[in-house]
């Protein structure tokens, strides 16, 4: 009985994070934060782009892209390179970059799987096939950048995988696994007890600046690019050219590719197919010699935790450390609002969470607070199809993992609309559709509980709860 009422007790017993048992002082976390600006540091290191024309005047093209972020982009540079002669024209509803694309953390990760967890659950028997589909197109996407005339930025440096909680050491694996002592030999931080370093799998890089350089790629290969053109409806007849409708003009084309990511989709069959749920992040000024010194890093690693609600941290190249993750947020209702970008309890803990890895760093500023939405899916990896008679092709559900999965997904709406079978069309993963999300308010009930159960999981070594393991079993999981 004393073993049954021990047990009974432990299921319901919480305990602290090691981010939590090594919190700083409120204080310390307030002056931190005190000159952070609610800007994307990204786009500010930019400066300004150079202006691009709004469609006012009717068009004629062979291929119309919708979307002008990483995906949108991809597909344009891409579809010229298969076909110089076609005509290409792309719309975006603001400018080229402004969201997930230009926002993001800079992780350009091989696996177009979400992982080796999720692609393992979901299509066991072709996963050794989609790693080595992912890493090819990181090859490839290597080989582009170093040929792009803008410098992204790029450093094939690979991944850190760290235990923080005793139970996570159990979760790493692989040829290369580093113990405590190896781990902070490689990143100083007192938190780190063991590491999976992941070598050719992940690349940093820029993101706004990799949107400009396929900005101008596209522009050398003359395709037509248009801002402030949001397209408010598609029109395919049966017979004669699909129209794309924007406020102030129309394009009539042959075929359409759909890169439009979290926002609301112009196919009514993927309305529920995507939710928005906002990221956030912070970005440090500059590290001195002395504080790199502090914490090693030299190999310039990006760096994820291992829970269920994980951090993700890099450095940039005049050495910030950009910190984000950990609380990804739903929204009631799942609509897009600036006003979500602003969350100063979720900033607050990041910056506490920071300084609890880097407690050498006490005294260091963040410079910019941000965030963006991210379009997840309920298979937390992109979905693929064609619609309307094999002229529209789609791509969205990247669940933000999109930076190096949307040149691959491009290659992907590209072979469809060729009507070509090849071997990324033949892909279960490309050829199933996930399940939707529940109308409200159901998405935001289930969601919520979900949310809740992962940090309790996080908080009870790592034990999931009933309704997660019937999620799990289920294939309906969701991860921060």
């Amino acid at each position: 009985m004393t073993s049954l009422a021990h047990r009974a007790a432990e299921a319901f017993t919480t305990y602290p994070t090691a981010y939590e048992r090594n919190a700083p002082d409120a204080r310390v976390v307030e002056q931190a934060l005190a000159g952070a600006r609610q800007s994307v540091f990204w786009l500010d290191d930019l400066g300004e782009a150079p202006a691009r024309p709004t469609l006012t005047a009717p068009t004629i093209a062979d291929l119309v892209i919708v979307g002008g972020g990483y995906c949108g982009l991809w597909t344009a540079v891409l579809a010229k390179r298969r076909n110089p002669a076609l005509d290409v024209v792309l719309l975006e509803a603001e400018t080229l970059g402004w969201a997930a694309s230009g926002r993001n953390g800079g992780f350009c990760e091989a696996s177009i799987t979400h992982g080796e967890p999720n692609g393992l659950a979901r299509w066991p028997d072709e996963f050794e096939l989609l790693e080595q589909l992912g890493l090819a197109n990181l090859d490839e996407m290597e080989s582009d950048v170093g040929s792009f005339a803008v410098d992204c930025q790029w450093e094939r440096t690979g991944q850190f995988s760290v235990a923080v909680e005793e139970h996570e050491l159990e979760y790493l694996s692989g040829p290369d696994v580093l113990d405590e002592q190896q781990t902070r030999e490689q990143i100083n931080s007192p938190l780190y007890l063991g590491a999976e370093w992941d070598r050719r799998g992940c690349a940093m890089v820029h993101p706004a600046k990799l949107v400009q350089a396929l900005a101008q790629e596209a522009d050398r290969l003359g395709v037509q690019i248009f801002e402030h053109s949001p397209v408010t409806r598609v029109e395919t007849p049966r017979t004669g050219s699909a129209i794309v409708q924007t406020p102030r003009a129309t394009v009539r084309a042959e075929r359409i590719a759909l890169a439009t990511n979290v926002f609301p989709s112009l196919l009514r069959r993927n309305r529920f197919q995507v939710i928005p749920v906002y990221d956030y992040v912070l970005m440090t000024e500059p590290l001195s010699a002395e504080q790199m010194a502090s914490i090693g890093w030299a190999n310039r690693q990006g760096v994820a935790d291992m829970a269920n609600q994980f951090h993700y941290s890099r450095l940039t190249r005049d050495n910030r450390i950009l910190y984000g993750g950990y609380d990804a947020i739903y929204y009631s209702g799942g609509k897009l609002r600036a006003a979500y970008e602003d969350r100063p309890e979720t900033f607050g803990k990041l910056a506490s969470h920071l300084l609890a890895t880097y407690p050498q760093l006490e005294g260091i500023s963040f410079t910019h607070r941000w965030a963006g939405a991210i379009d997840t899916c309920t298979q937390f990896a992109a979905f693929h199809g064609l619609a309307r008679r094999g002229r529209v092709a789609y791509a969205a559900g990247f669940t933000g993992l999109g930076v190096g999965a949307t040149r691959f997904a491009a290659e992907v709406m590209l072979d469809h609309l060729d009507g070509a079978k090849t071997e990324r069309t033949q892909l279960q993963m490309v050829r199933k559709r996930p399940v939707p999300f529940p109308p409200e308010p159901f998405s935001s009930v289930g969601i919520n509980l979900t949310r809740w159960s992962l940090n309790r999981a996080d908080h009870r070594q790592g034990r999931r709860n009933a309704f997660l393991r019937a999620m799990d079993a289920a294939g309906l999981g969701f991860d921060s």
